[in-house]
């Protein structure tokens, strides 16, 4: 390469008669260089490319989750809401008393089933009650809908 194509590449060549020019153009060459191949180093890193790639692919894909989960739960409330809504009040009466009641026989049930049950399995039993507590909400949508289902189920079927 001839003396008249390196002044076209990069910055131009400096005057050769001072010395302090000549180190200060050596030296930022050398940190333009550096910042080169570091930015080629990078592009040439695949497993870091590809580890990027799948972090961002699994942040995007747990913020759809949570998106879809709260969605999930705001239609899970409006169809409580609205089987609530159209339900009879002595429907909702007696749906109340049976949940009354089943809270109580499921109460006796399980301090029967805790009394003759191993303890692992009663360890395993209060990890699910646990789950069943801190998921109160869904739950009960989901039971809401249950019944409302089989109660228009049963109605349908008398016709």
């Amino acid at each position: 390469m001839n003396e008249e194509s390196r002044t076209n590449i990069g910055t131009p060549v400096p005057d050769a008669s001072d010395p302090e020019e000549l180190r200060e153009q050596v030296e930022r060459t050398r940190d333009e260089l550096g910042i080169t191949v570091e930015a080629l180093a990078a592009k040439a890193d695949v497993k870091a490319q590809a580890k990027e790639r799948t972090a961002a692919a699994k942040d995007q894909a747990s913020e759809k989750a949570a998106l879809m989960a709260d969605q999930i739960r705001a239609k899970a409330e409006q169809a409580t809401q609205l089987v609530k809504d159209k339900t009879p009040d002595p429907v909702l009466e007696k749906t109340s008393q049976a949940a009354a009641q089943v809270r109580e026989t499921a109460a006796r049930a399980g301090q029967y089933a805790a009394d003759k049950a191993p303890d692992p399995l009663v360890q395993n039993a209060g990890r699910a009650a646990s789950f069943a507590r801190a998921n109160r909400g869904p739950l009960l949508a989901g039971g809401a809908l249950f019944t409302a289902f089989l109660l228009v189920r049963r109605s349908r079927g008398r016709r």
